[in-house]
C-alpha cells in the first residue's frame, strides 16, 4: 500500500476546519485546548499557524512512520495492542498510543511524546534516534552543543553521547617517532570507522593536534613529555605580554625547517623569533629568522598529559620495540 502524501493545501484546509472555533473565539474550550496540542497558538480573535517548515517536516515525520509501519505489516490496532502492552510493563500509560492518535501522527502530523516515540521504536524495532532524525532531533550534535553554556562548578562530563561508530585514526605514517615532537593531522594517512566513543572533533574545526615527543623537555614541567595538544590555528599573532603568570603566557606550536617546536616565544627587535623554553627546562633558547626559518602554526589551548609516568631524560635514550596493534 503506497501512503498518501498529505499536500500544502490540504494541510492549510485541515487546520482551517480543525481550529475554526479557535479563529472567532466561540469555540469550546476543547477545541482551543486540542489546537494548542497540536503546536496552533489560539486567542479569541487570531489563529497563529505553526511554521510552515515544521508542519511539513511533522507531515514528512509521520509519512515515514506510516511507510514503515506498513512495511512490517502492522495494522493500527496492531500498534496500539502493543503499546498497551509495554505501557503495562513500565506502569505508565504514557507510553500507550490509541490507534486514533497514531492516525493523526501519520496524517495529521500531529507530534507525539517521547514515550510514544520510545514505544513506535521498541515496536517497529527502529533505533529511536532514526525516528528522532525524521523530527530534526540529531542527538550525534550533543557534544557539539555542549558549549552554549559555561558550567561554574567543577564536575563530571556526564553528558556525552554514547556513539556507536566514531572515527579516528586507522593508519599512521611510518616515519611517526614518538621522541620528537610532531603534528598528529599531518601524521594521520587514514580515517576510519569503528567503534569507538567521542573523538570525532579531530577531523574539524580550526583546531590541530599534536604530541610532545617523549624526548623533549622545552616546556617541562609545565607541559611534560608525552602530552597530547590542542592547537588553535586561528591564534597565530605572537603576543609579548599582558599575563600574570606563566600559566596564563601563551605557548606556541611551532615548526621550522628541521623540527616541531612547542614552547614559549617572543619576537625580537631584529624580527628574529626567540623560543623561550621553562626556566627550569634543561633546553636552551633557540633564535631563528621569523617568518623564513620558522612558522606559528597556532596556540596551543588544550592539553592531555599523564603524571605518573614521567621517566627522566636518560632513560628514553634507549628506544623500546613499538608495541604491534592488531
Amino acid at each position: 500500500m503506497q501512503a498518501h502524501v498529505v499536500t500544502k493545501s490540504e494541510q492549510q484546509s485541515h487546520a482551517k476546519s480543525l481550529h475554526l472555533g479557535a479563529v472567532s473565539g466561540t469555540g469550546s474550550y476543547e477545541t482551543r485546548r486540542n489546537a494548542k496540542k497540536r503546536g496552533f497558538r489560539c486567542s479569541t480573535s487570531v489563529l497563529q499557524l505553526p511554521q510552515t517548515s515544521s508542519l511539513s517536516m511533522f507531515i514528512y515525520a509521520g509519512q515515514q512512520l506510516r511507510q514503515l509501519r506498513e512495511r512490517l505489516g502492522l495494522t493500527l490496532r496492531d500498534v496500539e495492542a502493543a503499546s498497551s502492552e509495554i505501557a503495562a510493563r513500565h506502569q505508565n500509560q504514557e507510553y500507550f498510543i490509541p490507534f486514533s492518535r497514531l492516525s493523526e501522527i501519520e496524517a495529521k502530523g500531529t507530534l507525539p511524546s517521547i514515550y510514544r516515540i520510545y514505544s513506535l521504536a521498541a515496536i517497529y524495532r527502529c533505533d529511536h534516534r532514526t525516528i528522532f532524525g525524521w523530527y530534526e532531533v540529531h542527538f550525534d550534535t550533543i557534544a557539539d552543543d555542549n558549549n552554549v553554556t559555561q558550567i561554574p562548578n567543577t564536575h563530571r562530563f556526564a553528558s556525552v553521547p554514547h556513539l556507536d561508530t566514531l572515527q579516528v585514526p586507522v593508519a599512521i605514517d611510518p616515519g611517526f617517532d614518538v621522541r620528537r615532537t610532531m603534528n598528529l593531522a599531518r601524521m594521520i594517512q587514514k580515517w576510519g570507522i569503528v567503534p569507538l566513543q567521542f573523538m570525532p572533533g579531530f577531523q574539524r574545526g580550526p583546531h590541530t593536534y599534536a604530541f610532545v615527543g617523549t624526548e623533549d623537555f622545552t616546556m617541562y614541567p609545565l607541559l611534560m613529555p608525552g602530552s597530547f595538544l590542542q592547537v588553535d590555528e586561528s591564534k597565530t599573532e605572537i603576543v609579548n605580554e599582558g599575563w600574570r603568570s606563566e600559566y596564563e603566557r601563551p605557548i606556541y606550536f611551532i615548526e621550522t625547517r628541521q623540527e616541531f617546536i612547542c614552547s614559549w616565544c617572543n619576537i625580537s627587535d631584529r624580527e628574529q623569533l626567540v623560543i623561550q623554553p621553562h626556566p627550569l627546562s634543561p633546553t636552551t633558547p633557540r633564535v631563528f629568522q621569523y617568518p623564513h626559518e620558522a612558522e606559528v602554526i597556532g596556540q596551543v589551548v588544550g592539553v592531555a598529559m599523564r603524571l605518573n609516568e614521567w621517566k627522566p631524560a636518560g632513560e628514553h635514550s634507549i628506544r623500546k620495540q613499538p608495541v604491534q596493534l592488531n
